[in-house]
């Protein structure tokens, strides 16, 4: 697992968002941090923290942002991150590979098997909503290889067959449901959060509605 700091700033709150498969920090670093220190893990070729890296006692409060298979990635570490006073989740849930409450297992076959091809282009044309979400993608994009993108989801397909974890249904506190979302349907969405979704008209890759990372946190 990798890490990157988009605000580090000695700011008494931070923001821990736990990114989707194939992305890093690049795509986020337009968001606007305030009063935040913000730290993102991304790449879940393996799920190990680095070492030594949640040294977080200065901070007055902790909330949690993951998106897509981080919101799977989150939960299954949760053991090891820090108390958060609030955790959202993005169109994501525990269920990263389920028929009726994630992605349904003959799409992510799907995705596998030709992820070095979507990849390329049509991968990226589905997590965004319009032509203007994926030109502004495109003029900072991922740095990461291909290979490395595809490397990961293979690693995450080994380690979900092999998950016997179950959700309790009460660590997340709100989910965003993008109601365009093309990526992980939006009745297996809403079949997981019930109550907790916020509906909102947007893709698999809502950011670009937003200006802040408060303004994300603000959809209550």
């Amino acid at each position: 697992m990798q890490y990157y700091w988009l605000n580090k700033n000695n700011n008494e709150n931070l923001i821990i968002f736990f990114g989707g498969w194939s992305f890093d920090h690049k795509p986020f670093e337009y968001l606007e941090c305030g009063k935040n220190d913000v730290l993102m893990f991304y790449d879940y070729t393996d799920l190990n923290l680095p070492e030594g890296i949640f040294e977080v006692s200065d901070y007055n409060d902790i909330k949690l942002i993951s998106w897509s298979m981080g919101v799977f990635a989150a939960y299954y570490l949760r053991d090891r991150l820090p108390e958060f006073s609030y955790k959202l989740a993005v169109n994501g849930t525990p269920f990263p590979v389920d028929n009726s409450l994630g992605i349904p297992e003959r799409t992510f076959n799907l995705t596998l098997q030709y992820a070095e091809t979507g990849l390329q282009g049509k991968f990226y044309k589905n997590v965004f909503s319009n032509d203007d979400f994926l030109a502004k993608y495109q003029q900072s994009p991922v740095e990461r290889s291909i290979q490395n993108r595809v490397e990961e989801l293979v690693s995450l397909d080994n380690f979900i067959k092999s998950s016997t974890q179950t959700y309790d249904g009460k660590y997340y506190n709100r989910a965003i449901v993008g109601l365009e979302d093309k990526i992980i349907p939006v009745k297996n969405q809403l079949n997981c959060w019930n109550d907790l979704a916020v509906k909102l008209e947007c893709g698999h890759f809502p950011f670009y509605n937003f200006t802040s990372w408060d303004e994300i946190l603000k959809c209550r």
